[in-house]
């Protein structure tokens, strides 16, 4: 799961910058490659529900030890950032059930591509040919990533595209609206909407049921299902990692310039998809290996060129 943290701290100790960064994106791809295993039994509803449960008294706890208030400064706009960033996760969550992990990262990994494009388009920002060639790179990428059929055009390949363009809109609200509020807030309200949107979830497949597929096919219909203790330490991992890939990722920004940092978190795409050979026995093969190098090469670009201020 990326996440985005826009905190640039002083260039103090890059090592340890990216080390953080990186423990960060093991913890996400190891955890991201639970998601198939749960999907396997609950739906995203449930899984959202039982993983805001274990994170909220990790980051009550964290608050009280002192490491950020859980009081927001601007709670519309705080509230809004966590509704987006929410709402693209159940993308996210959803593509990672149904479909290999690296197409499912690849989508999320369009928001900075998204972030551009929304920039230029409505609030005037200018870039540059080399902007513009790392826009259209990226672009390329996931094409070779995903590997539409065109002759056969399946929808789903979308899920994640959506995920990484509510994660651009949700990247868009921090930067501009939340860069005074404390990490921990940030979290804490993320959590409570993750929770309020599983709830609704179920509530609205209790009241609407919908056929349900056995397996992960049938995740995202799925109401609540009991017991579940057999679930119970991939969940305790979920919410656990949760915090602690924000934790992480935050502290990376705070120690390392972030430019520097923002190249470890592309690890992500090698880590993820690394951890499913080894579970689950998915194979990239040329195209889509291809298709992650672009990506890194075109986030990469775009977070060195952002944090230069060039166009």
């Amino acid at each position: 799961m990326k996440q985005d943290i826009t905190l640039a701290g002083p260039t103090s100790n890059q090592t340890s910058a990216a080390q953080a960064m990186l423990l960060a994106m093991l913890i996400i791809g190891v955890t991201d490659n639970a998601v198939p295993l749960i999907a396997e039994q609950i739906g995203p509803g449930q899984f959202y529900v039982l993983r805001t449960l274990v994170a909220l008294p990790i980051l009550w706890t964290m608050s009280q030890m002192g490491f950020g208030s859980l009081a927001s400064v601007r709670f519309g706009a705080v509230a809004l950032r966590a509704l987006l960033v929410a709402v693209s996760m159940v993308f996210y969550f959803s593509a990672v059930a149904l479909m290999p992990i690296a197409q499912a990262l690849a989508g999320l990994f369009t928001s900075p591509i998204i972030i551009v494009v929304i920039s230029v388009l409505f609030m005037r920002m200018r870039i540059g040919k080399v902007r513009i060639a790392a826009v259209a790179t990226g672009f390329v990428g996931v094409l070779f990533v995903l590997q539409p059929d065109v002759a056969a055009f399946d929808w789903m390949i979308l899920l994640p595209v959506a995920g990484g363009f509510f994660y651009a809109l949700g990247s868009i609200v921090t930067g501009c609206l939340c860069k005074d509020e404390s990490t921990v807030s940030m979290l804490f309200i993320y959590l409570l909407a993750q929770g309020l949107i599983g709830a609704v979830f179920l509530a609205g497949i209790e009241i609407w049921p919908l056929p349900t597929a056995d397996g992960a096919d049938g995740f995202v219909t799925r109401g609540w299902i009991w017991p579940v203790w057999q679930l119970s330490p991939l969940i305790v991992l979920q919410g656990f990692a949760a915090v602690a890939g924000v934790f992480l990722i935050t502290k990376a920004y705070q120690l390392g310039e972030a430019s520097f940092v923002a190249v470890f978190e592309y690890s992500v795409l090698l880590v993820g998809p690394a951890i499913a050979w080894i579970a689950y026995g998915q194979v990239l093969n040329l195209g889509q290996m291809a298709g992650i190098a672009l990506i890194v090469l075109a986030g990469s670009t775009l977070a060195l060129r952002s944090s230069k201020g060039a166009p």
